[in-house]
């Protein structure tokens, strides 16, 4: 259903881009015919990522968290590529933990990175667009299987995705005025790198998810891709205000992480959830 100009036009920037679920949509959308942009923290990520992207696709270094930097970012954006009329809100942060455990840190660490983070790209996109009085511009938030039903063990990531869902339905109604359209895709279990170290690192385990998934497998990343370029492209512009969940089924267990709830007595729970945390640092 796709051709090489289906995102013709198209200047889409990336959060998160430089690894991951971020870099696939952004290696699919390039092929497809958008110019397209990523952004993340770390330099030498991005540099590998756009050298894998191609297609003259640019990056520039920014913390989502930091407004004024976001706004910098958009401007620089603006000077070398043109209006950017597409963007993709997928950087986020995660991790596994008892609730009655977390810290103020902690918590805000991921509230910081995903909501305010979408919040102040998605402002900074939105506002530009309106200025100009240019017609025509879509956001996608990447949200999760547990936005309306909770998750046990990653309360910090459930607020925070179920507050971009919000903003999503939010200003689906409140933009349309000006031609900019917003939906969002809840991504079931796919595995990345950096992700499935945090969240699933005993193999023990990870058999025990994947027998949770009607599908009876994970996720293809090139399906994510595919299923991003339709909700970007202008073969969906009678679409906003929706969430597309792509999970093999898996959100029919509900709460994605609640198979740890009865797994293992609490104490050993929090135990290995410690391990998990002293193998990212």
């Amino acid at each position: 259903m796709f051709t090489n100009d289906t995102l013709a036009g198209k200047n889409i920037l990336v959060t998160g881009g430089g690894s991951g679920l971020g870099l696939a949509m952004a290696k699919t959308f390039a092929t497809l015919g958008a110019r397209v942009a990523i952004c993340g923290r770390r330099e030498e990520k991005l540099q590998q990522a756009v050298a894998e992207i191609g297609h003259e696709a640019i990056y520039e270094v920014c913390d989502v968290r930091d407004s004024q930097a976001v706004e910098a970012m958009f401007s620089s954006l603006e000077a070398r590529i043109g209006t950017v009329n597409g963007l993709v809100n997928n950087a986020a942060g995660n991790f596994l933990a008892a609730s009655e455990d977390l810290s103020d840190n902690a918590f805000n660490a991921v509230i910081d990175i995903v909501l305010k983070g979408s919040f102040h790209c998605t402002r900074a996109f939105g506002k530009r667009l309106i200025d100009k009085k240019e017609q025509g511009g879509v956001v996608l938030n990447i949200v999760t299987t547990y936005t309306e039903s909770g998750s046990a063990f990653v309360l910090p990531s459930a607020c925070a995705k179920a507050g971009v869902y919000a903003m999503t339905t939010s200003l689906a109604m409140e933009w349309a005025t000006y031609g900019i359209r917003l939906n969002a895709i809840a991504p079931g279990p796919f595995p990345t790198e950096g992700a499935w170290s945090r969240l699933l690192p005993d193999k023990s385990i990870e058999e025990k998810y994947l027998k949770r998934i009607p599908a009876g497998r994970y996720g293809q990343h090139e399906e994510l891709g595919w299923l991003a370029t339709f909700l970007m492209s202008d073969m969906s512009a009678y679409i906003t205000g929706e969430c597309v969940t792509i999970d093999g089924g898996e959100r029919l267990q509900a709460g994605q992480f609640n198979l740890f709830a009865n797994m293992y007595p609490r104490e050993q729970l929090k135990a290995f959830f410690g391990m998990i945390k002293g193998k990212g640092k």
